[in-house]
């Protein structure tokens, strides 16, 4: 069983819960990692989740997005992530932000990196469908229409939608 911590809106661990608990509806707080790959033409690489995923299955989403172990940091999950998800492991991450996402089942914590990666990337295909990169203006253009997970929405619109 995958267990999660349960923090505060600081980000303070206050317990432990396991994935299906913070998934049903329960709200505990729980941290995540983004991080938002672009290319060295300013384009940013996003990624079709799984049509098996538990939440938001067939919609595209964060370069990378996972959620932290207890008992693991914050740089420690995102390079694990990073590293799972796209099979990259060299890169430098820059942090945005953290900031609380509450959807329809649950509240995540959500810590978000940006850095710039211009080498192959190699999507796993059981937690990716496919992935690629998008010119900013093809983001914004989509915005809306159902093809991206409301956090990524949200979240692109907060931290880059001005870039165009």
């Amino acid at each position: 069983m995958e267990l999660f911590p349960i923090v505060d809106e600081m980000g303070n661990v206050i317990g432990s819960a396991g994935r299906q608990e913070c998934h049903a509806h329960t709200f505990l707080l729980h941290p995540v990692v983004h991080l938002h790959v672009f290319n060295s033409r300013g384009e940013l690489y996003l990624q079709k989740r799984s049509t098996s995923k538990d939440i938001q299955p067939g919609k595209w989403d964060t370069s990378v997005g996972g959620h932290v172990d207890y008992g693991e940091s914050i740089e420690k999950a995102l390079r694990r992530e990073a590293l799972e998800e796209l099979n990259i492991s060299q890169f430098t991450p820059q942090f945005i932000t953290f900031y609380k996402f509450t959807s329809t089942c649950e509240s995540e914590l959500v810590y978000a990196y940006k850095t710039i990666y211009d080498d192959p990337i190699s999507p796993d295909p059981i937690e990716i469908d496919e992935g690629r990169f998008w010119e900013m203006k093809e983001i914004v253009d989509s915005i809306g229409k159902g093809i991206f997970t409301p956090n990524f929405e949200q979240e692109f619109q907060r931290l880059f939608a001005h870039i165009q």
